[in-house]
């Protein structure tokens, strides 16, 4: 009886996570007007800011030229591109100097030479370098809009911003059953999720599109460099500052990206974000949040990978508690209550999908519904297994950076139709 009443406890505490979960992610759609004001305001008017656009770049040769050029296609006219490799990678440093040498007005490059490499590392080498009123970050395969600078240089004159988050997409939806659900949970976080997490005053920083004031960014003293989610970190400091952060989700607007080429490179990334977010937590800068709602938000979403994987383990041990256990009618019916929320969510992401494909002009077949469907379980173990495996790195000491390849698998617009 006590472990029945033990999982039953878990169950209902399970059942209302998924459901606050849940319903913060349907926060863009709940009313016409809320799903107009998470967009961009079209820009008027002259252009009142400078931009330095920060783009490390580490074993990225296959990819960079393409990012650096649709950055020089901007049609903002105050902005510097400048791109960071490291001193041992000469085959990305070669790209970004032959860049340099045919645009040296508008690119620069900075070589970062710490013995130990990792992506906060080279932002705080360029950030000395900056001569923009706001620093702009952007990965190495980025796929930017030429209109992008505009729209955010209006979002921070109009709102008075410190911090301005863009949307970013994974768009190769087609390449992979995983793949598909990873486009999905960019689409639900940039799309609504990071918007309410503006509203309230806590926000994760996405790790790229994101612009912030360069005054802001160096009283910050930039990014912390032994931590492996330094955009979620550098989110959080800034939240737990008072600073103003404004999200704009525009489907011509976002920066488009690829998913990890493999399981285990997406593995590895989501390992790395949930080692990080463990590191974010266990800092407590959060603990300075002015109110208690915003400090419970916190909480919640720096730890919910971990409730994630603590999910994918408890439902099937639910059903079977259910199925194979006496145990009174009441409490089989409570240990079902997690499958409930995620029978729904299964439901909302079908949705979600069907609008993902029409916002951005991609076919989605009957096929992608299948694999949706057909692959959630499993998408669930290998989150859970991330989780797993950056507790145990994090217990171990285990700091490296676990670095994403990308082949440009995003770039082939005109195949994503298949």
């Amino acid at each position: 009886m006590l472990l029945s009443l033990s999982i039953a406890a878990i169950s209902i505490a399970l059942f209302w996570m998924a459901a606050f979960t849940l319903w913060w992610q349907m926060h863009a759609w709940r009313t016409p007007e809320t799903l107009a004001a998470t967009r961009f305001e079209s820009p008027e008017g002259a252009e009142g800011l400078s931009f330095s656009l920060l783009l490390p770049a580490r074993h990225e040769q296959l990819v960079l030229e393409h990012t650096i050029e649709r950055l020089r296609e901007s049609r903002h006219d105050h902005f510097e591109i400048i791109v960071i490799v490291g001193h041992d990678d000469p085959e990305t440093a070669a790209v970004a100097e032959r860049a340099a040498a045919r645009d040296p007005r508008r690119i620069r490059v900075v070589v970062d030479v710490h013995d130990t490499k990792n992506k906060p590392k080279a932002l705080n080498t360029a950030l000395p370098y900056c001569r923009g009123d706001v620093v702009g970050v952007f990965d190495a395969e980025d796929q930017v809009h030429p209109d992008l600078l505009a729209h955010v240089d209006h979002a921070f004159t109009a709102t008075g911003a410190d911090v301005v988050q863009g949307g970013v997409q994974l768009i190769n939806f087609h390449s992979s059953w995983y793949a598909l659900r990873n486009c999905l949970e960019y689409f639900f976080w940039f799309r609504s999720r990071l918007h309410l997490h503006a509203a309230k005053g806590f926000i994760p920083l996405g790790g790229n599109t994101v612009f912030v004031r360069t005054d802001v960014l160096r009283a910050a003293a930039g990014w912390d460099q032994d931590c492996l989610a330094e955009d979620c970190d550098l989110g959080v400091r800034l939240s737990s500052a008072g600073k103003r952060v404004v999200v704009a989700y525009d489907a011509d607007m976002v920066t488009r990206e690829e998913t990890p080429g493999t399981l285990m490179a997406l593995l590895k990334q989501r390992t790395r974000w949930n080692q990080g977010f463990l590191q974010v937590y266990r800092k407590k800068d959060w603990r300075g949040l002015p109110t208690l709602g915003q400090r419970m938000l916190a909480r919640h979403t720096l730890m919910t990978p971990f409730m994630q994987a603590f999910t994918g383990v408890v439902i099937p041990v639910n059903i079977a508690v259910a199925v194979f256990l006496d145990v009174p009618v009441g409490i089989a019916v409570i240990t079902f209550l997690p499958l409930l929320t995620a029978l729904v969510t299964f439901v909302f992401e079908v949705v979600g999908l069907h609008d993902f494909g029409a916002q951005y002009g991609l076919r989605v077949r009957f096929v992608h519904y299948v694999k949706l469907i057909l692959g959630g379980p499993f998408y669930q173990v290998l989150l859970a297994g991330a989780a797993v495996r950056a507790v145990w790195r994090e217990q171990r000491g285990r700091g490296d950076w676990e670095l994403t390849r990308h082949v440009g698998a995003h770039l082939a617009g005109e195949d994503t139709t298949r």
